[in-house]
């Protein structure tokens, strides 16, 4: 399932629960904005911590950074050219570079969690399909790209393949087999690991909803728990 469908869908399905219950009136606005940043705080952290290690990418299938399109297909044959220990290379330190950066989206994401109006709860909740991820990637994406990439520049930038791949990427795009977005490596690694960030955000707001007694503070706790009520 895609991130908007899997984010969304669910807090869709939370909205509505709550209104055929005719809890959505049991909780002042106060209550709900509260339970919703300390859910969204605890899943936000919850990712970074996960993603920000050791393996967080290369270890975990979901986010996995492997090469885009073409290139990806091409694999079997530049390995059977002896290209094979070098694309191990690259893929792994990919996935150290998004490792290495997404500590940085701690405070962002933490922050625009508190920024949340009564209004931006309300919109999350009775929003169109992709309401939360658009919410976050509204408010923190181009901050991150921007904080994410001289790090990922950095350690793809030691790697003599990383240079290679910006050729072959490049003339690749210049046919049109490969979107010009993932042309350079760097800025390829850096979309794949917002991209992995915010699935894993998804996933542990779904997780909180399904459990509330995972829930971080008291007003998480009531506004989740209504579900099970």
């Amino acid at each position: 399932m895609t991130l908007p469908r899997l984010l969304c869908s669910a807090l869709l399905a939370f909205s509505a629960t709550l209104a055929q219950a005719g809890l959505l009136d049991s909780f002042s606005d106060k209550d709900a904005a509260g339970g919703m940043r300390e859910a969204l705080s605890q899943g936000a952290e919850q990712a970074v911590k996960m993603l920000g290690k050791e393996d967080g990418f290369l270890g975990n299938p979901k986010v996995r950074i492997e090469l885009p399109g073409r290139l990806q297909q091409a694999e079997s044959a530049l390995r059977m050219m002896g290209q094979g220990k070098a694309i191990d290379e690259l893929k792994t330190n990919m996935n150290r570079a998004a490792e290495q950066a997404v500590p940085e989206a701690r405070a962002l994401l933490v922050a625009a969690v508190k920024q949340m109006s009564v209004q931006d709860v309300k919109n999350v909740l009775t929003g169109g399909e992709d309401a939360a991820t658009q919410y976050f990637r509204e408010k923190t994406s181009a901050q991150l790209s921007t904080r994410f990439l001289p790090i990922v520049s950095k350690v793809t930038g030691r790697l003599a393949v990383a240079q290679q791949y910006n050729q072959i990427a490049g003339k690749a795009a210049g046919f049109g087999l490969l979107k010009a977005e993932d042309a350079s490596v760097e800025q390829y690694v850096t979309k794949r690991a917002l991209d992995g960030l915010y699935l894993m955000i998804a996933e542990q707001e779904r997780e909180i909803r399904q459990n509330p007694a995972q829930a971080a503070g008291s007003l998480a706790k009531k506004i989740f728990g209504a579900l099970g009520n």
